[in-house]
């Protein structure tokens, strides 16, 4: 039995941009960058989204 994954791995299919941008609540045009500088793959892109959001939340203010 091999381990590499299978080419058609749904994993690193291409990612529609306004897919992206609803299923992580960005704009358009973030979300075409964050497809541009991590390449098509679905994982990388999700790794980067999540990574963003993330970053977003930390940034917040904390109660006023």
């Amino acid at each position: 039995m091999s381990l590499e994954r299978s080419l058609d791995d749904q994993d690193e299919e291409p990612y529609d941009t306004a897919f992206f941008a609803r299923k992580y609540g960005l704009s358009q045009r973030l979300a075409k960058t964050i497809i541009e500088a991590n390449g098509q793959g679905r994982r990388a892109c999700d790794a980067a989204a999540t990574t963003y959001l993330r970053y977003i939340a930390l940034r917040r203010p904390r109660g006023s």
